[in-house]
């Protein structure tokens, strides 16, 4: 039962060693520890973003009945993505730390392991307590708890890691100040698009799907289920409104740093210079 448990603690591990090793030995590229730890962590929460949402569209398509039907990649690949979520935990740490002494505080003695332990819990509370939930709480749930139900639903949670690649590549972007760039712009877009879909109205369309089946309108679903299915998708949501929150505040920010350059390069195309002088 617990081989794909197994196969995902040597997997992600094995993935985030194999890609850090070999970006520091690439020659054209010569990146130190910290760089390559960071890109190494981003490139395999991808991976594991590209294979969740592809098992998830596989589980969503093959399920015509929502709470019936089962498909094998449901139990299999949640075995396998919880070992996933606990070396995720440990690479953030790593990368904080890399970051942490890039500031200087390298010479902070004994304590600063702790100081970094600190900081990290800090800022990544809230994608810290996102991790251990689904290793404590999803993860029996879905194993133990659905006997067997509602596949179709957990292949719609594991496609809403659809948006994880772009959200990765807009922080390496934006890490190595590239904030500018047109790259930049579309993945951000597509970022939202899919950050918003598949992780917001996702939680709309399951209760749409369910009360299909149930034959009930949306506005009555709610009424329908178990007070604790509520209680769990309000849960899954809060973060994720959160965080598409702080992803709307980032993009606005970018496109008002990005508007006075356009209005200075129009006034100077038109003969004037800044402030509204004329050019002779």
């Amino acid at each position: 039962m617990f081989h794909a448990l197994v196969a995902g603690g040597i997997v992600f591990p094995g993935l985030f060693l194999l890609a850090k090793n070999s970006l520091k030995r690439l020659p054209w590229l010569q990146w130190d520890e910290a760089d390559a730890v960071v890109i190494s962590a981003r490139l395999v929460s991808s991976i594991q973003a590209v294979m969740a949402s592809t098992a998830g569209y596989i589980v969503f398509s093959s399920c015509q009945h929502v709470l019936d039907d089962q498909h094998w990649l449901t139990s299999t690949y949640t075995q396998f993505a919880v070992p996933y979520f606990i070396y995720d935990i440990y690479a953030m740490f790593l990368c904080h730390w890399h970051k942490y002494r890039v500031k200087g505080h390298e010479g902070a003695g004994p304590r600063s392991l702790r100081t970094v332990t600190r900081t990290f819990l800090h800022k990544e509370f809230l994608m810290v307590l996102h991790h251990l939930c689904m290793v404590l709480v999803c993860f029996p749930v879905s194993v133990l708890w659905r006997q067997g139900k509602g596949d179709f639903f957990l292949g719609c949670m594991l496609m809403a890691e659809l948006s994880t690649p772009f959200v990765c590549l807009g922080k390496v972007l934006i890490l190595y100040k590239r904030q500018h760039t047109l790259l930049h712009k579309v993945n951000g877009l597509l970022m939202l698009v899919t950050f918003f879909c598949c992780r917001i109205l996702l939680f709309p369309y399951m209760y749409w799907a369910y009360g299909r089946h149930a034959g009930l309108p949306l506005h009555r679903v709610p009424l329908a289920l178990p007070p604790a299915c509520n209680l769990g998708a309000a849960l899954l949501l809060a973060p994720q409104l959160y965080w598409f929150g702080l992803i709307c505040r980032g993009a606005a920010r970018l496109f008002r740093r990005a508007r006075p350059k356009d209005t200075a390069t129009a006034a100077l195309r038109n003969g004037h210079g800044p402030g509204g002088r004329a050019l002779d």
